[in-house]
């Protein structure tokens, strides 16, 4: 059932989820047109770049949920430790526990790689960056943060793949709590 679309925002959610499904490449306009409820002269007129454009909006638009909510939280969080479990519970909840793929890694997987590498390379970097930032707070050397942050956000986009893989949301529940576990401890 397509959603009737009332807002620019409304169009961004749409899109991020033919680009979920399809890839960028995949996601062609007979396949975003049905999915926004427009013709491709209204997708033309919200977004008179393109698919380029659709893919450019929609990561960021991705990227300032992450800023909002797992970025900005990590850095400013009086109590780190809260920051960090709240990262868990908003990655948790963007991911939909495991059912929704990331779509900065199917772009950073993708052939359109090269055309939103620094958007992928930024979110991922984001990410590393702001955990460290909140272990350091907790007392980590600036290296060891560093390797924890990485290996943290890895076990994250494993997790997803591993449970889309299997078709097994726990495995993306147990992933997060381990992983939490581990950098509390």
């Amino acid at each position: 059932m397509v959603k009737t679309v009332t807002e620019r925002a409304d169009v961004l959610l749409l899109l991020a989820e033919v680009f979920r499904a399809h890839g960028y490449e995949g996601a062609t306009l007979t396949l975003i047109s049905e999915a926004t409820g427009l013709g491709k002269g209204s997708l033309y007129n919200f977004f008179p770049g393109g698919k380029e454009q659709m893919a450019t909006e929609v990561l960021a638009a991705i990227d300032r949920w992450f800023v909002d909510r797992i970025y900005t939280p990590l850095r400013t969080a009086s109590d780190p430790v809260k920051g960090v479990a709240d990262m868990y519970a908003a990655t948790d909840d963007y991911f939909r526990s495991g059912q929704r793929v990331c779509l900065v890694g199917v772009v950073a997987l993708g052939a359109s790689r090269d055309l939103f590498g620094e958007k992928v390379k930024d979110y991922f970097a984001g990410w590393v960056d702001a955990l460290a930032a909140a272990l350091r707070r907790l007392g980590d050397e600036k290296n060891v943060a560093r390797r924890k942050s990485e290996h943290a956000v890895l076990e994250i986009q494993g997790a997803l793949v591993l449970a889309r893989a299997f078709n097994d949301a726990k495995v993306f529940s147990r992933a997060l709590k381990e992983s939490e576990a581990r950098l509390k401890a």
